[in-house]
């Protein structure tokens, strides 16, 4: 285990202070790989804050490119950003804020690929705008063995929920199947308050923290934040028969966050 020079002891002060990081904890997330996948309203707040902790390797997966009427909510883009794919900017902005990040800039993930590259990473956070990809990173995730942090946003409102392979409900427990693409609205339709995408996104980055350094993250909840009401609720979410996760669970039962000494490279 490298040893953290003196230059980030001073940056990463703060948090090596918290009992829970320390020093060591802070040499697990400078080890650490994760997968974002979106870097818009939710993978901006997420990528800078999981830059900022020191996360060591950060993987950028869009294929969509920075419009104007982005910028009221991704706000890791800016007007020099317009035009640019939105992973390439993003991981400029990234390689600014912490060089000791390193990042790797992906296109839209589908299918193997999207398998494939969960299966690299010791976590994926999914902050799309697309339901049928937080399913696909759902079924990637428990295929692989790797936790998922599953956000979405809509006008006042966002959720979160841990997909952790052992334990708990995944997110085809919640939603058994995608709804028809008729059903949903979309971002430009229905509306969204920009900072309801940051205090998201944001939430995403403090779970996908834990479970980098271990602690506990209770899989099978769904966090819902009402921004109109200024509330935050939880909701049980049980595993439900016939699900395939189910499967996945018997086979990793005993599967459980891994020391740091084991946290591979």
């Amino acid at each position: 285990m490298t040893p953290l020079r003196d230059d980030q002891y001073d940056r990463y002060a703060r948090q090596i202070q918290l009992p829970e990081v320390g020093g060591r904890g802070q040499e697990r997330l400078l080890r650490s790989r994760v997968l974002v996948v979106g870097a818009g309203g939710l993978g901006s707040p997420a990528l800078l804050y999981l830059a900022a902790a020191g996360v060591g390797t950060l993987a950028i997966a869009d294929g969509d490119r920075v419009e104007r009427s982005n910028l009221g909510r991704q706000v890791i883009h800016d007007d020099g950003s317009i035009g640019r794919g939105k992973a390439e900017a993003a991981a400029e902005r990234v390689r600014a804020l912490n060089p000791d990040v390193s990042v790797e800039v992906l296109p839209r993930l589908e299918g193997a690929a999207l398998r494939g590259a969960v299966a690299r990473f010791n976590a994926t956070l999914e902050g799309s705008d697309s339901v049928e990809t937080k399913f696909a990173v759902n079924d990637a995730a428990l295929a692989a063995g790797k936790p998922a942090v599953i956000g979405g946003i809509h006008r006042w409102e966002g959720q979160v929920m841990v997909v952790r392979p052992g334990g708990g409900a995944c997110y085809r427990c919640l939603f058994e199947t995608p709804p028809a693409p008729a059903a949903l609205e979309s971002c430009e339709q229905a509306g969204l308050l920009g900072p309801v995408a940051g205090v998201v996104g944001s939430l995403q980055a403090v779970e996908c923290l834990k479970l980098l350094l271990g602690l506990e993250v209770p899989a099978g909840r769904l966090v819902c934040y009402d921004a109109a009401k200024g509330t935050f609720r939880e909701v049980e979410v049980r595993p439900r028969p016939g699900c395939p996760c189910g499967a996945a669970r018997s086979a990793q039962r005993a599967v459980s966050a891994s020391p740091i000494e084991d946290w591979g490279e």
